[in-house]
């Protein structure tokens, strides 16, 4: 059984299009508003063009609204979105994705309509036929290391053939290429390439450095 409202088919190529850009989409948390931009330029620069900022502190969408004028070139979406006014905020800041670390049908219904394409999180393959009834084919697996890592991922590739995930959650430069590896990943987040000690330094030409060393050793 479908519901009557259902995600244009367009939504799963241009998820698509963000997801595959990189194999690592860098999961940031702004505590400082001035180390947004230099941050993710530094990132930018090392090759990972795809920045998910969460929506965790009371500077996140204003760094997302600089982030926008700064990077004009990267894919920038709102992370840690579970509300419907969130949503809409991300909206308004001008990101090119909104990712979500569970899923509601509210939210699932509004990103059927929402010109910003959502990529809904899940944990459970309950929840993830939630949003299958939505037209939904690729979706965030978090927290992905608590809920069964790859062999979770290997046991959803059966049921949801169609399916596509981003895992996120324990994600670490000794476990990432296990799931890239899966047919049913096109991506994985992650926040190691950020130490807290670099950007408490303001050391972005080491962030960049771990960047580009990510790049090449998942990048291939």
């Amino acid at each position: 059984m479908t519901t009557d409202r259902q995600l244009p088919a367009t939504r799963t190529s241009e998820i698509d299009s963000i997801c595959y850009r990189v194999p690592l989409i860098p999961v940031l948390t702004i505590h400082n508003l001035e180390d947004a931009v230099p941050l993710c330029r530094a990132l930018y620069e090392g090759g990972l063009t795809t920045l998910e900022v969460t929506l965790r502190t009371d500077c996140a969408l204003q760094a997302l609204h600089r982030l926008r004028d700064a990077l004009p070139e990267a894919s920038i979406g709102a992370g840690t979105v579970i509300t419907l006014g969130q949503y809409r905020q991300a909206e308004e800041a001008g990101v090119d994705f909104v990712v979500t670390p569970g899923t509601t049908e509210q939210l699932y219904e509004y990103g059927t309509r929402s010109p910003v394409p959502l990529l809904p999180g899940i944990a459970t393959m309950t929840e993830a036929l939630t949003g299958w009834q939505y037209g939904y084919r690729r979706f965030k697996f978090f927290p992905a290391e608590a809920c069964g890592g790859v062999a979770a991922l290997k046991a959803f590739a059966g049921p949801l053939r169609d399916a596509q995930f981003c895992p996120t959650g324990g994600i670490t430069p000794d476990n990432a290429a296990n799931y890239l590896k899966l047919r049913n990943v096109m991506c994985v987040g992650g926040s190691w390439v950020m130490p807290a000690e670099l950007i408490e330094r303001a050391d972005w030409g080491a962030i960049r450095a771990l960047a580009e060393e990510t790049m090449r050793d998942i990048g291939g």
